[in-house]
């Protein structure tokens, strides 16, 4: 790929420059420019900080290519001579540093890059493509509000949705499972009201920390007890906040959980469970009050098409190698991309891209310490290789969108 240099310049910028969800608009102009310089004609401000760029070229199907713009909330401990140092004020108010833990630098790099290989292609190729950078996957209302702000009304229906997320999968390799692929998620805030006072006298307080520390670990039972083996859920939580110095009871405490399953009655099982735990160590604390909850359904389960998988599943090994395009399983990670396509009446393809140093993955296979030596998404020492993993981004998108172009 002749500018395989200049997108690995383009893709290291990107990493030391992170933006929060909704807040993208460096990333966004950059993307915004890139497209406008190959000739596509480009909308900016779609979905808040969204921008879509549109190529015509003569009749035939219409085809989403989606990435993903926004970063974490994380310190980034990865070592590279072009790690971030952002900090950023979240939506809290916060002061927070800023991640490319996701990999949605590689998403935007390389969807631009596939945006110039279709425009030096098009006269191998008929139809219209739309390259969608989309903001605010991590908060889980990208995708819902550029459809909101009129993405099918302005823009062509795609035919077909198709997108890649990075993975510490071995670098130059691709993966795609048919069916539920990625899970759906729940976000929920707790608030656990107890009684402060002072660190010397807890008899008389309700302690907030310990009632939240027992929810923590009676959550633990959840999977473990109450999902069937066959069955498939995460409960994490992955906030806990509760005072503000050593010697002072607070007066709450919350807790920040996230639940994934893949169908809805485990789902619906997990989240009653968790409310009646939550519920339940608050009245067995002597809680002063009843515990408030706020779910908020963040992801849909993402369902890949068969048909459209295994289509594009062809394609992929026909231009990767065979070998080299496997069938990972379903991903307890969540995704919002699922919106884009149901919005349409779309089928989706949505694929795993290989990130990792392939020697290192082999040893760490051949060792059996995978889960120790590859940090995987959203670690603060998660780092892409820059190669092969952008040359064979670039090619899964551009193979995949003429499959369904030609």
């Amino acid at each position: 790929m002749e500018h395989a240099g200049r997108l690995a310049a383009l893709y290291r910028d990107l990493h030391a420059h992170p933006e929060l969800s909704f807040a993208e608009h460096r990333t966004a102009g950059i993307a915004a420019r890139h497209a406008e310089a190959a000739g596509w004609t480009v909308t900016r401000g779609v979905g808040r900080t969204g921008v879509v760029a549109e190529l015509r070229n003569g009749p035939g199907p219409t085809v989403l290519l989606r990435a993903d713009m926004d970063a974490l909330p994380v310190r980034e401990r990865t070592g590279l001579e072009y790690a971030s140092t952002v900090t950023a004020t979240d939506p809290d108010g916060v002061e927070v540093p800023v991640m490319h833990a996701c990999g949605h630098d590689v998403h935007v790099t390389c969807l631009i890059g596939a945006v110039e290989e279709l425009t030096r292609q098009r006269d191998r190729w008929s139809g219209t493509v739309l390259a969608v950078f989309q903001p605010a996957e991590e908060r889980g209302g990208g995708a819902r509000a550029m459809i909101d702000d009129g993405l099918y009304d302005r823009f062509p229906v795609p035919d077909v949705v198709l997108g890649q997320h990075v993975s510490p999968m071995p670098a130059g390799m691709a993966g795609c499972h048919p069916g539920p692929a990625f899970a759906a998620a729940d976000v929920l805030r707790v608030r656990m009201f107890g009684r402060g006072g002072h660190g010397s006298r807890p008899e008389t307080t309700v302690d907030p920390v310990v009632m939240a520390a027992a929810t923590v670990m009676r959550l633990q039972t959840v999977v473990a007890r109450e999902v069937a083996a066959a069955d498939t859920a995460v409960v994490t939580v992955g906030m806990l906040r509760a005072g503000s110095k050593e010697n002072v009871i607070p007066d709450e405490a919350e807790l920040g959980i996230s639940v994934r399953s893949f169908t809805e009655p485990v789902r619906a099982r997990v989240l009653e469970a968790v409310h009646r735990i939550v519920r339940a160590e608050a009245a067995a604390a002597g809680a002063p009050k009843e515990p408030e909850i706020t779910t908020d359904r963040g992801f849909p389960v993402v369902v890949n098409d068969p048909d459209a998988a295994a289509r594009t599943v062809a394609a992929l090994r026909g231009a990767l190698g065979a070998e080299l395009v496997i069938d990972p399983g379903p991903v307890s990670g969540s995704e919002d991309v699922g919106h884009l396509a149901t919005a349409a009446g779309a089928p989706l393809c949505y694929w795993l891209l290989g990130g990792a140093d392939p020697e290192v993955f082999a040893r760490a296979t051949a060792d059996g310490t995978v889960d120790r030596d590859l940090p995987s998404n959203h670690s603060p020492h998660f780092a892409p290789v820059v190669e092969p993993t952008l040359t064979t981004g670039v090619r899964t998108l551009t193979t995949a969108a003429r499959e369904w172009l030609d």
